[in-house]
């Protein structure tokens, strides 16, 4: 019992090693909905976008395109960058004085703003599509043209290198809060989850090319003459039969 209360005694205590002082309202939901948007949505949006473009159950390569993924990733990463921007109408004009470490969290929250919204307008611009479920087959991603490989190089590097700089803008966020130790362990608990889940997926060979998922590893795809863009994307060999 004594070990219990000491562990939860510990917890509830702040970073800092004090009673934990609430912060100021705007403070406290402006952490709770950077939290929510840029550490749980977004990151979820992506982990099905790089390991569930073929959905569990899905009789790939006989079965093509499944539009799952797709509308989950598109669902998660609009509300992330919609929570995140309330978040940021939370703090506005408040909280940049004071400390080093304040300013760098102010500038580092908005080269993620910045990130999030132009991930939002590459995904408006990426081009069309084409087939098998559009009426015309050829498009930018089915040709791979130049447009689309420029949107995957950009939309892929800025979301990955983004989420260091959520890691560390998140831990920055909770310093100066002088946040009670138990959000710190939470919060590290699930990025460590996060990665933990990316490892087995990625071992596990989840991270299928989306172009293959899409159209199938046929060589007569022009897209499938292409490098996939990104690190360690699998793609599969064709195998005569497959559609």
């Amino acid at each position: 019992m004594a070990s219990i209360e000491a562990s939860w005694d510990w917890l509830t205590t702040s970073l800092a090693g004090h009673e934990h002082a609430a912060p100021p309202a705007w403070a406290y939901w402006h952490a709770r909905l950077m939290v929510v948007g840029w550490s749980i949505l977004i990151p979820l949006g992506m982990v099905v976008a790089r390991f569930f473009k073929v959905w569990p159950g899905q009789r790939w390569p006989a079965v093509l395109d499944s539009p799952t993924w797709w509308r989950l990733h598109v669902v998660l990463q609009s509300l992330g960058v919609v929570v995140m921007s309330l978040g940021v109408l939370l703090a506005w004009g408040r909280g940049v004085e004071g400390s080093t470490l304040a300013l760098w969290h102010h500038r580092a929250g908005w080269v993620l703003i910045a990130v999030g919204w132009l991930q939002v307008a590459g995904g408006v611009l990426r081009g069309s599509k084409g087939g098998p479920t559009a009426a015309d087959l050829r498009g930018d991603h089915y040709d791979m043209t130049r447009r689309r490989l420029a949107f995957e190089l950009v939309h892929k590097t800025l979301g990955w290198t983004a989420l260091p700089v959520v890691v560390g803008t998140t831990a920055a966020g909770l310093v100066m809060l002088d946040a009670p130790r138990w959000m710190a362990v939470l919060i590290g608990g699930w990025w460590q989850a996060l990665a933990a889940a990316f490892a087995v997926l990625q071992a596990s060979g989840r991270c299928l090319d989306t172009y293959q998922a899409i159209w199938g590893p046929d060589p007569r795809h022009p897209g499938n003459a292409r490098k996939p863009v990104g690190w360690r994307v699998a793609r599969r060999p064709h195998v005569h039969g497959d559609t």
